[in-house]
């Protein structure tokens, strides 16, 4: 744990005891339902692994002990509290060190933690009830979430949120769950078939906590400046931002430069994964077609208007950019080079498309393509 005078910078526990008491019930479901669910998510989670490899052409000579959990909405909440804990550690040790020697820093540390874990365990009661499954990345093994060996990751999928979104979209409910087996199973495919792109990843991420700034008052104005673009109000010169979510409105440039990069990864993963269920679908989910218009139509929409602000403020809406404009990406590559020609994408950190690159796939295939042809 992180302290600062006996004091945890992030109360985790206090994160999940939010998180948990917050989060919405999921649907009605009879003991005997809940455990056919579970079962059935874990033999389609099995066979979508050999329709992913097949059709990506990735990790078919391999294998791979990443676990599968099917987890309800606390479950989720504490596998990626656990997660966060993890990843956050060097950010969390910095500020202890810049704040251990602060007038006051015990108390602040006190407090601090306190609301920190308390804001935190509000945010994943909000996406608790939403995510339908997750490569979990970064997961370390704990005695209840267990996770592949050398720092490998487990693949999640919330039981509650499928079995609530098959019935809103009413569809047919053995299709929908071996749809988002699919899409999940790409995931888990693109991080054991290509072995630098974890430590790549966990790079970025490390580079741009790294870059952020300490100084408590600078941190301060920040969010202020946030606040009142959030609230409608802007400060003098920044007439663009009312357009930006408080995520990037409290990064510095640095961090905005590293941002490009990640969402650049983000999109290809994500887009990768939607071409991957979709191409699949076909032959193993008859109602592929409805189940994609539907969900797309519900991902546009969004369940409400506090849905919809909520995902504004958060920079949720960017992720939803990322499915459209990654999957535009990858389908257009390939129909320019084919599949070989699209996986060529793993090769290095150096062959991932820029942000840009994504926006324009052909200067992707120039680059990559003709570079390596000459």
């Amino acid at each position: 744990m992180t302290r600062i005078g006996g004091a945890e910078m992030v109360d985790w526990n206090l994160a999940v005891a939010t998180a948990t008491r917050l989060v919405r019930p999921g649907p009605e479901v009879s003991r005997g339902e809940a455990r056919a669910v579970v079962a059935e998510l874990r033999r389609h989670a099995r066979a979508s692994e050999e329709h992913v490899r097949g059709f990506t052409r990735m990790g078919t000579g391999t294998a791979h002990d990443t676990p599968i959990l099917v987890v309800d909405r606390p479950g989720w909440v504490r596998a990626n509290v656990a997660g966060f804990r993890e990843l956050l550690k060097p950010l969390l040790d910095k500020m202890q060190e810049r704040r251990s020697g602060t007038p006051g820093g015990a108390v602040l540390g006190a407090v601090g933690g306190k609301v920190t874990g308390v804001e935190l365990g509000m945010l994943l009661s909000f996406l608790a009830s939403r995510v339908l499954g997750q490569y979990e990345t970064f997961a370390p093994a704990t005695r209840e979430l267990p996770a592949a060996e050398n720092g490998g990751g487990r693949l999640l999928l919330v039981a509650p949120n499928i079995v609530h979104v098959e019935r809103e979209l009413d569809v047919e409910p053995h299709d929908f769950r071996l749809w988002v087996c699919l899409h999940e199973e790409t995931h888990r495919t693109q991080f054991t078939a290509v072995p630098w792109l974890r430590d790549h990843l966990e790079g970025e991420i490390q580079s741009f906590l790294g870059e952020t700034e300490m100084d408590p008052m600078t941190v301060l104005e920040r969010i202020r400046e946030a606040a009142q673009s959030l609230a409608g109000g802007r400060p003098e010169g920044e007439e663009g931002d009312e357009s930006r979510s408080i995520v990037e409105l409290v990064q510095t440039p640095a961090q905005r430069e590293i941002l490009g990069r990640l969402t650049a990864v983000m999109s290809l993963l994500e887009g990768h994964a939607d071409f991957v269920m979709d191409g699949v679908g076909p032959d193993v989910v008859p109602s592929v077609g409805e189940i994609r218009e539907k969900f797309q139509q519900r991902r546009a929409r969004g369940a409400s208007r506090l849905d919809l602000a909520l995902r504004k403020l958060l920079g949720l809406d960017a992720k939803l950019r990322q499915y459209k404009d990654g999957e535009r990406f990858v389908r257009s590559v390939v129909e320019q080079v084919g599949v070989d020609g699209f996986n060529r994408v793993w090769t290095s950190p150096n062959t991932l498309p820029t942000k840009a690159e994504i926006a324009k796939p052909a200067d992707w295939v120039a680059r990559v393509h003709r570079k390596s042809e000459a």
